[in-house]
Parts: C-alpha cells; structure tokens; sequence
C-alpha cells in the first residue's frame, strides 16, 4: 500500500537557499533512496546485497508508506539526464513514519530490533510517530541543515497532533566493547523511566551497561557520540534498554523515545509553538 502523502511538496522552511519541505513523488522519493545510498554505502560501512549494489539506492517495503522529508539546496542545480530541466539538489533526508499507515502495514520499523508495542499498549490513548533513515550529505552537515531538519520535523508534529516520537539512532561500528563509554553513558545517564522503558529484542539485546557509571567520562563519551543523538538528548529524549548490532549497516543502534510532552521547552521556543521561526 503506498501512503498518500498530505501536502507533498509543500516548504516547511529555509534558511538562505536551503529548504526543507516534504517530497512531491516518486522522482523524489528515488532521489532521496540514492542520497541515503551515498551516505550509507558509499561513505560509511553498510553492505549492499547485490540488488542494492545493481539500483545505487538505499530502499525498503516502508519507504512507499512514509514522508520524507527533504533539504534541498537552490544554489545547487542538477540534472538526472542530459537536456533535463535543472532541480535543486537534496542534501539531507528524515523518513517519518505515522502511526496510522505503520498499523495498515505491517507495523513500524523499529519493531524488528525493539519491543515498542509495550509503549504503545501502555500509551494507547497517544499518538505515535517514527524517526528514521536520517542522513546528510558530509558538505552539508552544518548547523544551518540540522535545524532545517528539525524544524520540518516540529511543523510535520504539529500538524499531524503526534504526542510520542521514536526510533532507531546509530553509532558506527559492531563491537560495543569498542563502543563501552558511550553505550554505559547512555544507560547510566539517559535511560527511559519506567512508564516510558522498552526494551530491544531478547535475540538480539546487547547488555548497554559496560562500564560502571562511575568510571564513565561522560564529557568524552558525550563528545564521541553521533551528533544525532546528541541532538536527541538535548532536546529530551530517552534512550531504551538495550542496544542491537546491525551488522548490515555496520552499527550498534539505539532505541529514541521522545515524548512531546517532554520536550525541553528551549527547543519548542526557539523554532516557536507554531513552528514559525523558519518558515518561508
């Protein structure tokens, strides 16, 4: 089932010529599947199965039910065929899963590495939405496209009444041994209460708590982790019990769990109740 996509296309913000708006088709759609390809195959260490390696582009079963929202940059014009018309290029990408398809569908993503179905048993009166598949190209990763990002994110929320975000962050690499400073800060300091707790499948858990919290140098563990997640936690976010080695994308993933109603008020005031601050 392919989701109709509410206001496809329509600008959510800019910054200068950079704007984030959500994808308008299929055209888009491959074109932000080869931004991803780029980023995950080609810069970091993902491993193509031969149809992806054929195709170039990073696509799934859930990729014709979802927005995704993209940055894309007017001062850079490309084309896909010669003589074609000239388009702004895309620089960065965020798929959002609303709660609505993922449950005509299959369910959500992040099902297969977490137990999420207890949050949202538990939370049956809330509505939820999925974070995933974010990537930026390397010249762009500036302040400037992140807020971009985040600013599409919060007007996308707010426009679809969304009370709970979550989904699966990553942290390069596979051996959590090597990755033991920043998995135990994440346990010790940023763990979900109770009512908000989930934990990743027993077949694939990895134990997060490494280290003893006392022995953890949390301004170095915090340095070295994905500026990503640093966002997430600045702006209140819960990490989940249990970290999962994705051995395809080359990564140890961790569950994000945001609960609107948590968000630190910092984040909502600077891009504004209304997400007005950058909207063009």
């Amino acid at each position: 089932m392919r989701a109709k996509i509410e206001n496809a296309g329509q600008s959510l913000g800019r910054i200068g010529p950079l704007e984030v708006r959500l994808s308008n088709g299929a055209k888009e759609l491959k074109m932000s599947q080869r931004l991803r390809y780029e980023v995950f195959y080609e810069e970091m260490s993902a491993i193509a199965d031969t149809p992806t390696q054929f195709s170039r582009l990073d696509r799934d079963n859930y990729d014709p039910i979802c927005d995704h929202l993209l940055v894309v940059d007017h001062d850079s014009q490309v084309r896909k065929k010669p003589f074609s018309k000239a388009k702004p290029q895309i620089v960065g990408t965020y798929r959002l899963l609303r709660q609505e398809l993922a449950e005509l569908n299959g369910g959500f993503y992040t099902a297969g590495e977490f137990d999420i179905q207890r949050i949202i048993d538990r939370h049956s009166d809330l509505n939820f939405l999925e974070l995933g598949r974010s990537c930026v190209l390397k010249p762009y990763r500036t302040k400037k496209t992140v807020e971009l990002l985040w600013h599409g994110i919060w007007s996308y929320v707010l426009t679809h009444n969304v009370d709970v975000m979550i989904g699966c962050a990553s942290i390069e690499g596979t051996d959590p041994d090597r990755l033991a400073e920043q998995l135990s800060f994440l346990h010790h300091f940023a763990s979900a209460p109770e009512e908000w707790l989930v934990s990743a499948l027993s077949d694939q858990y990895v134990d997060m708590n490494r280290m003893p919290k006392e022995l953890v140098n949390q301004r170095e563990a915090l340095r070295a982790l994905p500026p990503l997640i640093k966002g997430y936690l600045r702006i209140g976010a819960y990490i989940g019990d249990g970290a999962v080695v994705d051995h395809q994308f080359g990564t140890t993933d961790v569950l994000i769990i945001l609960p609107v109603s948590k968000l630190n008020s910092r984040y909502v005031n600077y891009y504004g109740a209304d997400a007005s601050r950058y909207a063009s």
